[in-house]
């Protein structure tokens, strides 16, 4: 367990799979009843209440068990918040569509109002898991969940001032007007600074993981350095012309679609000669003089 590949590709598969999981059972509650998103948020507490009980006990574990326990476990309360924005039930006060010619501005709001209440709840569970490790002597779980807000503010508002390539097609049913406060365009300004900042703390994990003391050390660093690079990748499948939805798309059920409409066929109506000699009402025009 303390070799750097078995970190890589842990952190790689989990990446991966816990994506694909997440993904897949929004889009089969959209084949659901009504109550189907709100069910599979209400059915995955579990998997919150482990990443929280997680976390409590790897706080004060610093081995190379405890390190890959308070990754999972981070992995595990950040998956459950999204799985409960991605279900519509911690989103936002805003649930309608953007207009198409809204300004700049007013798209930024309108995007804001859509996904606050999902924002305010991962910024109080930072806030929280950073006070719950003030003294902890393995602090995996924080860092983790901070790499991923700050990866995934990023990525947010790299798709609000425009990005080539956009996968609207990941979108669950309660979210479908999400699409419309995203642009597409060629590239924006924050692009740059995205990757930047990225490459530069993948470098910075890089660097204290060779310098570590201890194999835990060690290991966490490793998971990080896989986790941040693994961000900085979403960011370049954002510009980059690469097959990456196929990494998820063969999980996805097969997409609701609406019975085809048949219009009524029209039918003229039928010609009657007009019979020879009848009068027809004329439209008199009366000028005083």
């Amino acid at each position: 367990m303390t070799s750097p590949w078995i970190a890589v590709v842990s952190a790689l598969f989990v990446w991966w799979f816990s994506t694909g999981a997440i993904l897949w059972r929004v889009k089969r509650a959209d084949h659901g009843g009504p109550n189907a998103h709100l069910w599979s948020v209400l059915l995955g507490l579990p998997l919150l209440a482990l990443g929280v009980w997680g976390m409590a006990v790897t706080f004060q574990n610093p081995t190379v068990a405890g390190t890959y326990g308070a990754f999972l476990a981070a992995l595990a309360v950040w998956g459950w918040i999204e799985l409960a924005f991605l279900s519509g039930i911690i989103t936002g006060p805003n649930t309608a569509p953007c207009p198409a010619f809204a300004s700049q501005w007013a798209r930024f709001w309108r995007a804001t109002g859509t996904i606050a209440w999902h924002e305010v709840l991962l910024i109080a569970a930072l806030i929280l898991i950073a006070q719950a490790s003030s003294d902890a002597s393995n602090t995996t779980a924080l860092w983790t969940f901070a790499i991923l807000f700050f990866a995934r503010l990023s990525a947010k508002l790299n798709l609000f001032f425009g990005v080539p390539r956009i996968h609207t097609e990941f979108l669950p049913t309660p979210l479908a007007h999400l699409a419309s406060h995203f642009r597409h365009a060629p590239m924006n300004w924050v692009f740059p600074i995205s990757v930047t900042a990225l490459t530069f703390a993948a470098a910075c994990w890089m660097e204290r993981a060779y310098s570590a003391p201890t194999d835990a050390a060690f290991i966490s660093h490793i998971l990080l350095t896989a986790l941040t690079l693994l961000a900085l990748l979403e960011h370049w499948f954002m510009v980059l012309p690469l097959p990456d939805q196929k990494l998820w798309r063969w999980l996805l059920p097969a997409p609701l679609t609406a019975p085809a409409y048949t219009a009524p066929a029209y039918t003229a109506p039928a010609y009657t000669a007009p019979i020879t000699g009848a009068k027809t009402p004329e439209t008199t025009l009366t000028v005083r003089k």
